[in-house]
């Protein structure tokens, strides 16, 4: 009897594995919105369009089969359309890799991002399992939905099992620091300005942890000057495999001592 319960209990433990093991996430984290302004697209579990709007069904989202936030995520859901009873679908990893490539990054306009895009194209095609590889989130919208909204993240990436949040943001000094007009001002206005700058950037990172709880990897000039070395560090939570629990069955021997 012991024996056959014992086996019984591995088999059904090993058989609903992931359903014991993986950490879902909360309804507020299993919506996420990312891409630039009016061209923006939503990320969810289960989603549904209910009176004009996109929404998870809650029942759906702990039966949900692929890892989240992963290549297999996106091709399970697609991207919904603010708004729209309309999603953008992919069949393939490499249909879905064309559309963040070519699409959410192109438009953002900056090199520095579009080199990481290409790094991390090359890296899913070169997987062994392309849809377990989690997504690098474009623009990651700290708002959501909400067209007007305070900040985004260039990049960011969401551990499938613990929901872990990680940023990464790309910060040349021409676009995060740069003054203007410095002839015309006095020393002390030209650094209020730059301090002014700095509080606002840092205050972003700040809002995003409270708010999101996503920390921040900030590369510089200097960083941007070797994208292989950003996109190692990134490579390193798409890597990331996380510790399965062992499961105990000393109960069953202490049952029939």
């Amino acid at each position: 009897m012991q024996e056959y319960l014992d086996i019984f209990l591995r088999r059904s433990y090993l058989k609903h594995y992931d359903e014991l093991h993986k950490r879902r996430p909360t309804v507020d984290e299993a919506e996420i919105w990312i891409g630039q302004n009016h061209a923006d697209y939503g990320l969810l579990v289960s989603p549904r369009f209910v009176n004009g709007h996109w929404e998870n069904d809650k029942s759906e989202i702990r039966s949900f089969k692929p890892k989240y936030w992963t290549i297999g995520h996106v091709l399970q859901t697609g991207l919904v359309i603010p708004d729209k009873d309309k999603r953008i679908t992919f069949t393939t990893a490499n249909d879905y890799l064309n559309f963040f490539e070519h699409s959410m990054v192109r438009g953002t306009a900056s090199p520095h991002q579009r080199a990481i895009a290409e790094l991390y194209v090359e890296y899913v095609k070169a997987a062994d399992a392309p849809k377990d590889v989690p997504l690098l989130l474009p623009e990651l919208r700290y708002d959501g939905r909400v067209p007007k909204h305070k900040y985004r993240l260039d990049f960011a990436v969401i551990d499938p099992a613990t929901m872990d949040k990680v940023g990464f943001e790309l910060s040349p000094w021409s676009t995060h620091g740069k003054l203007t007009g410095v002839k015309t001002k006095t020393q002390k206005e030209v650094n209020e300005e730059a301090s002014a700058n700095f509080d606002k950037e840092m205050s972003k990172h700040k809002d995003f942890f409270r708010k999101h709880g996503v920390f921040a990897l900030i590369y510089t000039d200097v960083d941007l000057k070797s994208p292989e070395v950003i996109f190692g560090d990134i490579e390193k939570y798409l890597a990331k495999k996380s510790g399965a629990k062992q499961l105990s069955f000393k109960f069953v021997k202490d049952y029939f001592k």
